[in-house]
């Protein structure tokens, strides 16, 4: 049943970070600098992908889809944030909320199908080599990334067709620093239990078949490694799988201590730390991550400054 206060919402307001405004300066030049590198950073390494024909192979293929991911990812929740730290205007409209909802679903699903597909990919790097080339064919790694793309914007839409048939109350005010799906819900009027039903198990399914592929795919590369123990052979599986299991570690246990641990945060509080982790600090760290542990990308990159330096 309605509100008897219900009114039409044309537009939200961001309440963006709880920090003092003293600290917004410092704060927006921080978020600046991780954005920016968080673009600079991923956009090289799509960059070094097209560029070095020795990195066209499906790890960096997928890599690459993971790169522009992390951009798009950021791209859509920190540039709000920041004009709204810069002139003190909180306001979003109806549209730009549903749009920026949407999008963030979209590749916070997407992040998880690639990681998702890489760990695959290392799965059979590492357990079957002798067959590698056969399996992880050019035709298979477009059919992952496309399916990644069918199944993210799929689960973003089908969130976002359930939440445009909700009202809303007088109060617009978000406490958070975007469109956050959970955090509209709790503003709407209307009965939500469907929506959360669907966030229950359509959305817990799409995140716990991810991560349970990825630690099955760790599972038997331990396996596998672990039945003819030998230093080269371990060498090999850490340099092969050693980033991308970095990556994967860092951002579902920073997501698990948020979410499971008990904390002194409230949850408002806990889940603008946990998106900042996932929207704006994993997204910058992902391209340190593969390219200082990795020797290809390494050598891909002297290539390209020695080239500029060439031409100059």
């Amino acid at each position: 049943m309605r509100s008897e206060n219900q009114s039409t919402v044309s537009e939200f307001l961001l309440l963006g970070i709880p920090i003092s405004p003293e600290q917004r300066g410092l704060f927006f030049s921080l978020f600046l600098g991780v954005y920016l590198t968080t673009v600079l950073g991923n956009l090289l390494i799509i960059l070094l992908t097209r560029l070095d024909s020795r990195l066209h192979i499906p790890m960096y293929f997928f890599l690459s889809h993971l790169a522009f991911s992390d951009i798009s990812l950021s791209s859509v929740t920190v540039p709000k944030m920041l004009m709204n730290m810069q002139t003190q205007k909180q306001s979003i409209s109806y549209v730009g909320c549903i749009s920026q909802m949407y999008f963030f679903l979209v590749f916070a699903s997407l992040d998880n199908f690639l990681l998702g597909a890489m760990a695959y990919d290392r799965y059979v790097a590492i357990c079957q080599p002798l067959h590698y080339t056969t399996v992880m064919r050019q035709e298979l790694c477009f059919s992952l990334v496309a399916g990644s793309w069918f199944l993210s914007c799929a689960h973003a839409l089908l969130h976002t067709v359930l939440f445009v048939q909700l009202s809303f109350c007088a109060d617009n005010t978000i406490p958070h620093f975007f469109c956050d799906l959970t955090a509209l819900l709790k503003m709407s009027c209307s009965d939500i239990s469907p929506n959360e039903l669907v966030i229950f198990t359509e959305g817990g399914m799409f995140f716990f078949f991810t991560l349970s592929s990825i630690i099955g795919s760790y599972i038997q590369i331990g396996t596998s490694v672990l039945r003819v123990p030998s230093t080269k052979r371990l060498s090999k599986a850490f340099s092969t799988c050693g980033s991308h299991l970095l990556v994967v570690s860092f951002y579902y246990g920073t997501l698990a201590v948020i979410y499971f641990s008990s904390s002194p945060w409230d949850s408002n509080d806990r889940d603008i730390i946990a998106s900042v982790t996932y929207a704006v600090v994993t997204p910058m760290l992902n391209p340190f991550i593969y390219s200082l542990r990795n020797r290809d990308i390494k050598q891909a990159l002297e290539i390209f400054v020695n080239r500029a330096n060439f031409f100059k």
